[in-house]
């Protein structure tokens, strides 16, 4: 409580004084097609050892790599998970979301996150909200921690599949994004400690589509960056203030007639972020929805974006 709270008036104090987050257009370096991504619903992005890995929220027995070359990607599967089973249930919210839930198979773990740290791979299942351990053979088992119920009691977690959406690792502590209705961001300490915490807003960002979002999560020289889907934005926070220092706009792009897909959403497809040095990447769910310009192309897309020139 205490930590939230000076979270809370550092965030007060800097917004009184006038140090407002500059928001610029993304420059696209390079975008790629995804090739045998059509349905898989690649989802998370991390860099692991110099590979790009996803995952699958359909798929929930492989960890991927996206193989980039000349201007061309491809998923690859990287690793076999084995050893997991449905952990135990959080409890519905409701009676309508605990049908909701049954039509979904058992073993459909929807991983919507993953990041590599200390030689393994942790995935992130927004079904169960728990995050799955993974070592380099691909056995995998389940973390004791847990924050669902503390997230409930604070208000978060309350929609069905708007749960847990992104994970990234920072030293011995791990992030964890909090979808939306409302959007959070919770920190889980080696010593069991959870805390959940508001992003603090950012002036000029124009949510589109419904809530204001968080889908996902990076670490990198220091900083947290974060994909804010629904205002087609990334942006670079300070730890721990989580203060945005800056955010790239990316929306032109998402939304052009040569990178677009048919009928989508307002509120954005971004759901994967892989900050480091060639870049910023941002892999895009589109639902096997088709392309604007080729309606028989289902592809996942990827966006490669520069750092902002006089920043990085």
């Amino acid at each position: 409580m205490i930590e939230r709270l000076f979270f809370g008036v550092v965030g007060a104090l800097l917004s009184s004084i006038g140090l407002a987050t500059e928001i610029s257009n993304a420059k696209l370096m390079t975008s790629y097609w995804v090739d045998d991504s059509e349905g898989l619903g690649i989802s998370g992005l991390s860099f692991c050892d110099g590979k790009l890995l996803t995952v699958s929220d359909k798929k929930s027995d492989t960890i991927y790599t996206l193989e980039l070359e000349n201007k061309r990607a491809k998923v690859v599967p990287y690793l076999e998970i084995s050893g997991l089973r449905p952990p135990k249930k959080d409890k519905p919210t409701n009676l309508w979301y605990f049908f909701l839930d049954l039509t979904r198979l058992p073993s459909v773990m929807d991983f919507e996150g993953i990041s590599c740290k200390d030689n393994a791979i942790y995935i992130l299942s927004e079904r169960f909200n728990r995050i799955a351990k993974v070592d380099k053979q691909g056995k995998a088992h389940w973390l004791e921690k847990n924050w669902s119920m503390e997230a409930k009691a604070q208000g978060y977690l309350r929609g069905f599949n708007l749960s847990s959406e992104g994970i990234v690792k920072v030293k011995d502590d791990f992030w964890i994004a909090l979808e939306r209705e409302p959007r959070g961001l919770v920190k889980l300490s080696p010593n069991g400690s959870v805390r959940i915490f508001k992003l603090p807003p950012v002036a000029g960002l124009k949510f589109q589509g419904g809530s204001e979002d968080l889908t996902a999560l990076d670490y990198f020289n220091g900083a947290l960056f974060t994909l804010e889907r629904s205002a087609h934005a990334v942006c670079k926070r300070t730890l721990p203030s989580l203060q945005a220092e800056w955010c790239l706009d990316y929306q032109a792009f998402e939304e052009s007639p040569e990178l677009g897909y048919e009928g989508a959403h307002t509120g954005g497809m971004g759901d994967g972020l892989a900050v480091g040095e060639q870049g910023i990447f941002i892999l895009f769910d589109n639902n096997n929805i088709s392309r604007i310009q080729d309606p028989d192309d289902r592809r996942a897309l990827l966006l490669q974006l520069a750092f902002p020139e006089s920043v990085h």
